[in-house]
């Protein structure tokens, strides 16, 4: 049934009237539809990156070392996004040049040391539990941006910090009703600054230098970082042709390697990037909490993981206090 709404006729001379602004819909718009667009690219990249730690942890069952896991993930990016990303910018290297901090700082802290410290993480963590200290991200972006720029938290900011402090030590078991693994709560951390310094590096303005080339590029270097560390022998290279099992399945190793390398590496760190580009730190921090509930879904489904409930709790309490700390930001904004 479709229903008429009729307009005064008074109206419409007012409304076409050339000394009268028009309100603009807000949804409408080119604005609105990159909002929209910035959406579905962070929606689509926090599923991809909700299935790493999974695919990741099933891996690392069977024999394969973390570093050795994310080598794989990142190299294989390297090679279907780097060297084509290099042939593009053949005749304008002059760019990368002047964007080679940016270049070099999301391929170390974005690419290498955010996923490496998150697969460390889940070696003994379950992958909700590592992936919720991960998501202090935006409390850290707000003490990063007071410390920095000197915007000061407000209130609900702050109640937002205490909360996700409260859930962080339910999630860690301080209460005692679950056990504490220290050296995974410390990789976890890890992850949490590094992903921290990649909203803010994917949010940092470069007009002149295409998304695709600095995913691509930066794959490279994050690449070369994992191979130093390898080659420093800091950590263990260990890998394994056992099948790994999935859920109800028992797979071959190239089955999760290819998901991680197409899936959570390829079109995670493209649609991130987008989404960054097109809403913000801030904003596309605040929808990556998804990744949160997509990672949960796929360790429940593929490693039978469920968090208890005093872990489920705190998970809320830091989503609860993410998702208030972001609100704070959006209306200072």
């Amino acid at each position: 049934m479709s229903v008429r709404v009729s307009v005064p006729r008074v109206g419409r001379r007012l409304a076409s009237s050339p000394g009268m602004p028009r309100r603009a819909h807000p949804f409408a718009g080119p604005a609105a539809g990159a909002t929209l667009r910035g959406l579905a690219w962070a929606l689509l990249s926090c599923i991809a990156f909700g299935l790493s730690g999974t695919l990741a942890k099933g891996l690392m069952a069977t024999g394969w070392s973390p570093l050795t896991t994310v080598s794989v993930r990142v190299g294989g990016a390297a090679l279907l996004m780097g060297l084509p990303a290099l042939w593009f910018m053949r005749h304008r290297l002059g760019v990368l040049r002047r964007h080679a901090g940016l270049i070099v700082g999301y391929g170390v802290i974005a690419v290498a040391s955010t996923q490496l410290c998150y697969f460390l993480a889940v070696q003994t963590l379950p992958v909700a539990v590592a992936l919720l200290i991960e998501y202090l991200a935006p409390i850290i972006i707000v003490g990063w941006l007071w410390a920095r720029h000197g915007q000061r938290p407000g209130p609900l900011t702050v109640l937002g910090a205490v909360l996700a402090m409260t859930g962080l030590a339910l999630v860690l078991g301080i209460t005692g009703a679950v056990p504490v693994d220290l050296v995974g709560i410390g990789w976890a951390l890890g992850a949490a600054v590094s992903l921290a310094g990649y909203f803010l590096l994917a949010a940092k303005p470069a007009p002149d230098l295409p998304p695709l080339v600095l995913v691509g590029v930066g794959m490279g270097v994050g690449t070369l970082t994992l191979l130093t560390i390898a080659a420093l022998r800091v950590l263990p290279w260990q890998w394994s042709s056992a099948p790994v099992p999935m859920g109800p399945w028992v797979v071959s190793p190239l089955v999760p390697l290819t998901l991680l390398v197409l899936v959570t590496a390829v079109v995670a760190y493209t649609a991130g990037l987008f989404a960054a580009r097109s809403l913000g730190s801030r904003v596309a921090s605040f929808v990556s909490l998804v990744e949160v509930l997509a990672a949960v879904l796929f360790a429940w489904l593929f490693l039978a993981e469920v968090p208890g409930a005093t872990q489920a709790l705190g998970g809320v309490a830091i989503l609860l206090g993410a998702i208030a700390v972001k609100v704070a930001e959006t209306r200072s904004a």
